[in-house]
């Protein structure tokens, strides 16, 4: 996720100097075709790149918006695991009785060290990472590593030891059976976050329509050097490339943000946010061993 810090101008052109530099190349060709042969390039009116470019217009600040949709809905996906996160360790530390202390402050914090690991999984998952990093696995206990090593997706692996243990304490009468209800829910909401998750992930933003915007912008920027050469000469050349450069960058704005699990800048940043549930949770036991908030990488958060 881009900080509200200034984004460096290397890291926005690096984005779009390829694209831009096409546009030069065609519009210097364009310009030296005029000065050599003046009547090879035919009269264009001015109406078409306008229609052109406002039709273009359209088309990116449609897929913008869908873009930004998709990312601020994995933003609110994270919101919710963060606040049943929180939900979660709460019932347990409320309603969890035990006459044997230590074993009732056992149970707890089994839960939420697995929880933070779940958090973590998650988003390593989510980006094509490995899910259990060391760091993750040492938060578990024996029984769970080897309960979630031999599933695919370990982290609905974590979410049905949760399940298990709410069942164990069940069983032994440590939570009454409204209490379980009410767990589950929190559960529950906890798979289906992970699940529309998920489901952002694995569905593409339809290819086709993005090459198309791609070569529309092409076409208008063709059009524009052909009309521009006749009128401004050698200063089309810089005008030009001033205009492609702000539609190249809008198209990329819109690309980055489609997939915001895509190990990137822009991508939601399920590392912080994980690190930020890391915190609470730890705090809520009194464990003493609290990491510090996840530090900006530069210009952007993790």
């Amino acid at each position: 996720m881009l900080c509200a810090q200034s984004v460096p101008i290397t890291y926005a052109f690096n984005k779009v100097k390829t694209d831009v530099l096409r546009v030069m190349l065609f519009s210097l060709l364009f310009h030296g075709v005029k000065v050599v042969i003046k009547d090879a390039l035919p009269e264009i009116p001015m109406a078409l790149p306008t229609v052109l470019g406002t039709s273009i217009t359209l088309l990116l600040a449609f897929n913008l918006n869908q873009s930004y949709d998709r990312w601020w809905e994995a933003r609110k996906i994270w919101g919710s695991i963060v606040n049943d996160s929180r939900s979660l360790v709460l019932q347990i530390a409320s309603f969890a009785v035990d006459r044997d202390e230590h074993r009732a402050a056992s149970v707890l914090e089994r839960v939420v060290f697995r929880q933070i690991a779940f958090c973590y999984s998650l988003g390593q998952a989510l980006r094509g990472r490995v899910p259990l990093t060391e760091e993750q696995e040492q938060l578990l206990s024996d029984e769970d590593l080897r309960f979630v090593s031999a599933q695919r997706n370990q982290p609905l692996g974590l979410l049905m030891r949760h399940q298990m243990e709410v069942r164990n304490l069940h069983r032994h009468r440590q939570i009454n059976d409204l209490q379980q209800v009410q767990i589950d829910a929190t559960l529950v909401r906890l798979c289906d976050a992970m699940g529309r998750a998920e489901r952002i992930k694995s569905t593409v933003f339809p290819v086709t329509y993005r090459l198309f915007v791609h070569y529309f912008i092409y076409l208008f920027l063709i059009v524009m050097s052909m009309v521009l050469v006749r009128t401004l000469g050698a200063y089309e050349v810089p005008i030009l490339v001033l205009l492609a450069s702000t539609y190249f960058l809008l198209e990329k704005t819109a690309l980055y943000m489609q997939d915001p699990f895509s190990d990137r800048p822009t991508d939601t940043a399920v590392t912080a946010i994980a690190r930020t549930i890391e915190i609470n949770l730890r705090q809520l036991i009194g464990n003493e061993d609290v990491p510090p908030p996840q530090p900006p990488d530069g210009f952007f958060l993790m």
